[in-house]
């Protein structure tokens, strides 16, 4: 048991200081083994590598056509698109709804968070400039729209986030529809007024709308060059409605999303389209292994015996087996700096006995589907996680200029939105 939290602890200290899960991984997988008194290379080959390997052979094809739709959709402009339409609908005088639910479309078509913050942020300062709002509020911004309601708790979002759980429930991505919806609900508004009221506080402090300098400079696109809109909305559509309405694989509905993209975006990317498919691919390598790694590590706690006590522990929590899949799925999350290697951690371990506790208190496994989804980001965007360096990076800021509304976007209200999806699961409300 020590063994098991020692590692856990050094795995989120590791990844805290910027060190890679890839190889930091095997390292703290190593200290369980030990601990636990199994031998270290067979471990490492078998046990370790054959988590490794299961998630990626489950999930490779996800990772690579997300990466391959997100990339088509990024260079041939027609995620900028769908967001500078959206802006101009809503309004630049309303600049933080319009950039945020700019991120939720995106995100909910299936484009991945690190291809809306690029696609995003030139558009965010545009009409971050137009209403005289400082940038500190921008990263914040972003966060709240690229990493809550797209990515876990809206029933039939492509994100890898609604898909993990289903590997291991059998359930859809459409899951506990009316726990998905209350609880977007929740974290929309919750967030959005909370950013509104933040704006307030800069602004009567003075800090308003500075130009960005350095690598934060944002260059907007010709917007007169930018693919039709209603056009480049047609291939995110197509991914929701095959995955949803036609009940098809995740596969199916990335590859009619990548084939529209083509079609409709053909004459932007005609020149260079080979090679803008391999930096997709390449892209999603990376993510994948990132998850894989944090499963492998997952799967040699599993095998030592002190995973048992944790078990006890996890599953003895006070109150029921869904704030426990919630503590420990987002837990993990906090660890890894990674939901979906928190996620994947967690089900890997414990999904099994989250299903026999299905079948002994008749909790529906489409709750115990997206309780774990929305847990999954909770603690994950703590300020070691991945991403939000990125968006910080992007927006030339640091976590003392803008965390603190990231935080309270991404954390603070996920957490509690997870905790009314565990009271209406517990209630039988699906």
């Amino acid at each position: 048991m020590i063994g098991i939290l020692f590692s856990l602890a050094l795995l989120m200290f590791l990844a805290f200081k910027g060190m890679s899960i890839i190889w930091i991984a095997p390292i703290c997988a190593a200290i369980v083994a030990l601990t636990g008194g199994l031998p270290l290379l067979p471990t490492y080959t078998d046990t370790y590598m054959t988590g490794f390997v299961g998630f990626t052979k489950s999930w490779f094809p996800a990772f690579m056509l997300g990466g391959i739709f997100g990339r088509l959709m990024e260079v041939s402009g027609g995620a900028q698109s769908v967001a500078h339409f959206i802006t101009g609908l809503i309004g630049k005088k309303r600049a933080i709804l319009a950039v945020s639910l700019g991120c939720i479309v995106l995100g909910y078509g299936g484009i991945s968070v690190f291809v809306i913050a690029f696609a995003m942020y030139p558009l965010a300062v545009a009409v971050f400039r137009e209403a005289n709002i400082t940038r500190k509020l921008i990263p914040g911004t972003l966060a709240f729209g690229m990493f809550t309601i797209a990515m876990t708790s809206l029933p039939g979002t492509p994100q890898i986030q609604n898909l993990i759980p289903m590997q291991y429930y059998k359930t859809t991505p459409m899951a506990a529809p009316i726990t998905g919806i209350v609880t977007s609900l929740i974290m929309f508004f919750a967030g959005y007024i909370y950013l509104v009221w933040r704006e307030k506080k800069y602004t009567e402090r003075g800090e308003v709308f500075i130009e960005p300098t350095g690598a934060a400079v944002a260059t907007l696109a010709d917007v007169e060059k930018l693919p039709n809109p209603i056009l480049s909305f047609l291939p995110l559509l197509a991914v929701v409605i095959v995955l949803n309405v036609l009940k098809q694989n995740i596969i199916i509905a990335l590859v009619a999303g990548v084939l529209l993209s083509v079609m409709v975006n053909f004459p932007a990317i005609r020149k260079n389209m080979v090679d803008v498919i391999n930096k997709g691919a390449s892209n999603s390598v990376l993510a994948i292994i990132n998850t894989s790694a944090a499963v492998g590590f997952g799967a040699v706690v599993r095998a030592v015996p002190g995973f048992k006590t944790l078990t006890d522990m996890v599953l003895g929590i006070e109150g029921n087996a869904l704030l426990s899949e919630a503590i420990a799925v987002t837990t993990l999350a906090g660890a890894t700096g990674s939901a979906s290697g928190g996620m994947g951690i967690a089900l890997a371990a414990l999904g099994e006995k989250y299903v026999e506790l299905s079948v002994s208190t008749g909790i529906s496994l489409e709750s115990f589907h997206r309780v774990a989804s929305i847990a999954s980001g909770g603690l994950d965007s703590l300020p070691h996680n991945g991403a939000i360096l990125t968006v910080l990076a992007i927006c030339g800021m640091t976590h003392k200029d803008s965390y603190m509304e990231m935080f309270v976007t991404t954390v603070l209200i996920p957490v509690i939105a997870t905790l009314v999806a565990v009271v209406m699961g517990t209630m039988g409300i699906l």
